[in-house]
């Protein structure tokens, strides 16, 4: 019988505090999403690095170019979707697409995607519902933008204090659960087709009885989708929506 089990991040270190901390407690563990999204953000570092020694104003090189290709598409990207006023979110938007899609695509690599801790995209959330709300108060003032919740009329205010939670909330579990979700699929098939090779193969004699031919090339293809395309889609569409509720906030 083979089986597949899908547990939290691991706990590499625990580091004792002298004193209780609120919302922490008295030890903060060092996880595996932790370790993981510090060499996300050390790939990403590496790259930035890499891709703007050097440059150039004529006769430029081929990395020079990727990295005039990549800051082009951030800026058609930010402008297009939220005008020209925005260019100063460019930056932001950009780093926020890189670690998404870095962080979806290390799973890649045989480790814990962070995505698929929820801590994760709540974080990106939260930082986003702050955007979100400073960009509203600085559009409409203080008392604007607490006028805006007794909109259209007094009795909705517990409502759109609800809709305004409902933002960040749903941002983070969209992202987070499909993310999961191609985790516990992919996880799911794979023990499967470990299942029915021992089954079908049990015949064979010694080692080879033991080993998966069913899984051998289909993990590879359904990483295709799981893993290439949703994590790619999904970092798009937590930016998208990243623009378009900031540039809403402006109005």
């Amino acid at each position: 019988m083979v089986s597949k089990g899908i547990v939290g991040p691991k706990v590499y270190w625990t580091i004792d505090l002298p004193f209780e901390v609120p919302l922490l407690g008295s030890k903060i563990e060092i996880n595996e999403t932790m370790v993981i999204s510090w060499v996300v953000m050390l790939l990403i570092t590496g790259l930035c690095i890499f891709l703007t020694r050097n440059l150039k104003v004529e006769k430029i090189s081929k990395r020079q170019a990727v990295a005039e290709w990549l800051v082009e598409l951030a800026d058609n990207f930010v402008t297009g979707n939220m005008g020209e006023k925005f260019k100063k979110y460019i930056p932001f938007i950009a780093a926020l697409f890189a670690t998404s899609i870095i962080s979806n695509l290390i799973s890649l690599l045989g480790v814990r995607s962070p995505t698929t801790d929820l801590n994760t995209e709540a974080a990106w959330a939260i930082v986003v519902f702050i955007m979100i709300t400073a960009t509203k108060i600085k559009t409409n003032g203080v008392g604007g933008y607490l006028k805006g919740y007794t909109e259209p009329i007094a009795v909705m205010t517990p409502f759109n204090i609800l809709s305004e939670l409902a933002t960040p909330i749903g941002m983070a579990c969209r992202h987070f659960g499909n993310i999961l979700s191609g985790l516990v699929i992919n996880t799911l098939i794979y023990s499967a087709l470990i299942a029915a090779s021992a089954a079908v193969f049990s015949f064979l004699p010694g080692i080879l009885a033991e080993i998966p031919f069913f899984s051998i090339g289909v993990p590879a293809v359904l990483s295709v989708y799981f893993d290439w395309f949703s994590g790619v889609m999904q970092a798009f569409i937590f930016c998208m929506l990243t623009a378009k509720y900031i540039s809403s906030a402006a109005e």
